[in-house]
């Protein structure tokens, strides 16, 4: 009988150990991601989730701010902290051309032959959505018949006093001032007398997501150049806002994802590429966040597919939104914030 409970003792034993390993083995393979904070991070969860019961592999995240997360990688380029990047378009291109992403190998990510040409930012980063920044107004603290059809509005004498925009990226109302002269960003030397002409619009200055919407619930700033997301978002609060494209299109914004040079989890970070661009997956986040997926085959609530700023197709964003390439927007940005930092703010 001791023999018996002995070898069974020995048998249990050994297959707790196969299973302590095997515990192990599945701990350490786990894919992790770089991303953003609050909704940004719950909607990659989103993929993440699915890819977690697909592959049996967990998703870790480390989340902060776009340009933290880009300085971070610079330090960590031989042994970077995560195996995938999700970031803004234009730091995309920052991270690539210092080396710090891997060529796409496009045939290890079929999906991604789905999505619109312009999805393909690069060889080395792939787009999911599209967003827009663009002016919305509180229709009870503006005149009845006030609409925002032009850019060119922002500069009119209704708006005086009432205008609050981003202090993190002036990009906005810079690229519809030089599409109002009808002159490239790359020229916007040309529209500096314009925009000095706005400061008399301008109230304040928001520094992020929720001072954005706080600014415009408490009608500080009845006006404002926004995240279409954000104004949703209020709109969902009961506030009155209208959200408006105008005819020149409102500016795109554009987030990727890129595979950290030197990761040793490419393969796994390919297939959570491959399923983060199915078309039911890019339905999904955007239906989450109220954004515009890269992929006609994504289709979208029908309350969410008509709402301002939404485009369901490449000819839609071409039409309705203002798309910078992102080296272009990458080399201006610097500059653009320097000289409104000093010109536009004080």
């Amino acid at each position: 009988m001791k023999k018996f409970a002995f070898a069974l003792g020995a048998v249990v034993a050994g297959t707790f150990a196969v299973m302590a390993s095997a515990t192990v083995a599945s701990a350490q393979e786990k894919l992790v991601i770089s991303t953003w904070g609050g909704n940004w991070k719950e909607g990659v969860a989103i993929v993440g989730k699915e890819f977690t019961k697909r592959t049996g592999v967990e998703v870790e995240y480390i989340t902060g701010g776009t340009l933290d997360r880009l300085a971070k990688a610079k330090v960590a380029r031989d042994n970077p902290e995560s195996d995938l990047i999700n970031t803004t378009a234009h730091v995309g291109y920052l991270y690539h051309s210092d080396g710090l992403m891997e060529k796409l190998d496009w045939s290890k990510i079929p999906n991604a032959a789905k999505l619109y040409p312009m999805a393909k930012r690069s060889d080395y980063t792939v787009a999911d959505y599209v967003y827009v920044y663009t002016p919305a107004f509180r229709t009870d603290l503006m005149p009845k018949d006030f609409k925002i059809d032009s850019w060119e509005t922002l500069w009119g004498a209704e708006v005086a006093g009432k205008l609050g925009l981003p202090d993190f990226d002036p990009s906005h109302v810079i690229i519809a001032a030089t599409k109002l002269a009808g002159v490239k960003p790359e020229e916007w030397d040309k529209v500096k007398p314009k925009l000095l002409e706005l400061k008399k619009s301008i109230k304040a200055f928001y520094q992020s997501d929720a001072t954005s919407q706080n600014l415009i619930r408490t009608g500080e700033t009845p006006v404002q150049v926004l995240l279409n997301i954000n104004g949703y978002h209020i709109q969902k609060l009961g506030i009155p806002v209208e959200i408006d494209v105008p005819k020149e299109g409102a500016v795109a914004g554009t987030d990727v994802w890129g595979i950290n040079a030197n990761s040793k989890k490419k393969a796994l970070a390919e297939q959570f590429l491959n399923i983060a661009l199915e078309p039911e997956m890019l339905a999904k986040l955007c239906n989450f966040h109220k954004c515009s997926p890269m992929s006609g085959e994504a289709k979208l609530d029908p309350e969410v597919a008509k709402l301002p700023g939404i485009f369901t197709s490449q000819e839609e964003i071409e039409k309705g939104a203002i798309v910078l390439d992102d080296k272009t927007y990458a080399t201006l940005l610097p500059q653009w914030k320097a000289w409104f930092t000093e010109n536009m703010m004080h």
